[in-house]
């Protein structure tokens, strides 16, 4: 397969910054600035759009704040960032299951919804719950409707799956790329750039990639990740602290920071159309 993650040159490659400013869990108890309503996630957009992001990663939330995973209120929310924005964001939703919904449903809603772009945890949906046929029906679907899918990829064990779905034809040319999740289950659940090198010995480089990461490091993760060609998600999802260990006034200061650590690379920063181009293309 082509590298189409390992440019001749960095210049070359433009860095996909997206913020996930909420998650399922994080709450105004931990932070004021987290959005849990589409007012505050639009108002959100376009402060993290000014600071160098091409990309928002998703969540809605019911009116008691908890985890929901629901198509109308994912139209709502959409509607209230473009009303905003414009297509100066690429918004992807969330299917995570969040120990409440299963497999399934997960499913379901995003048939419903029908994203333009959407992010997918490959041990949620690959379970016994799910037959291999119905689960290449899925990926079918999404490739098909070319949807931009990131697979959410938790450990080496993850990609190999990963990796071996697309060489037996089960997850067919479509508009993939993998996200590689560092130190989710590590001590404390912190990150390190060395937690990168087990996801880099491992794959094949013919996807596009992105790194999130927990903790004060997710910083100095993601820039680790831009230096080999990835691309970057932060946010309060995952983390509230900045590079030098005070917590961030907002997702936008995170963006800015991973922004910056992008252009001492030398790599440009991608826009929404640009985010578009790369995460839209078949392969």
């Amino acid at each position: 397969m082509t590298d189409i993650s390992t440019p001749a040159s960095l210049a070359d490659s433009p860095v996909i910054v997206t913020v996930a400013p909420n998650g399922a869990y994080k709450t105004a108890k931990d932070h004021p600035a987290v959005p849990m309503t589409p007012a505050t996630l639009a108002a959100e957009a376009r402060a993290c759009l000014e600071a160098g992001s091409a990309m928002m990663h998703m969540h809605v939330r019911k009116p008691d704040g908890k985890h929901l995973l629901d198509a109308q209120a994912y139209r709502d929310a959409l509607k209230a960032v473009h009303d905003e924005v414009g297509d100066r964001v690429l918004v992807q939703v969330t299917s995570e299951a969040a120990g409440v919904y299963r497999a399934p449903e997960q499913i379901a809603v995003v048939r419903e919804l029908r994203p333009q772009a959407v992010s997918i945890g490959l041990r949620e949906i690959a379970v016994p719950e799910v037959p291999e046929q119905e689960l290449a029906g899925f990926l079918g679907w999404l490739a098909g409707e070319r949807i931009m899918t990131q697979i959410i990829l938790y450990d080496a064990a993850d990609l190999a799956r990963w990796q071996d779905l697309r060489a037996r034809g089960l997850a067919p040319a479509g508009a993939w790329s993998v996200l590689f999740v560092l130190g989710r289950y590590s001590a404390g659940q912190t990150s390190s750039p060395r937690d990168l090198l087990p996801f880099l010995q491992a794959y094949d480089f013919s996807l596009p990639w992105a790194v999130c990461a927990f903790g004060r490091e997710e910083n100095a993760c993601v820039t680790t990740a831009a230096a080999f060609g990835g691309h970057m998600r932060v946010g309060f999802e995952n983390n509230l602290l900045l590079r030098d260990g005070t917590v961030a006034p907002g997702n936008a200061a995170l963006v800015a920071q991973a922004a910056e650590g992008g252009r001492v690379l030398g790599r440009p920063i991608a826009d929404a159309d640009r985010a578009r181009e790369i995460y839209g293309a078949v392969r």
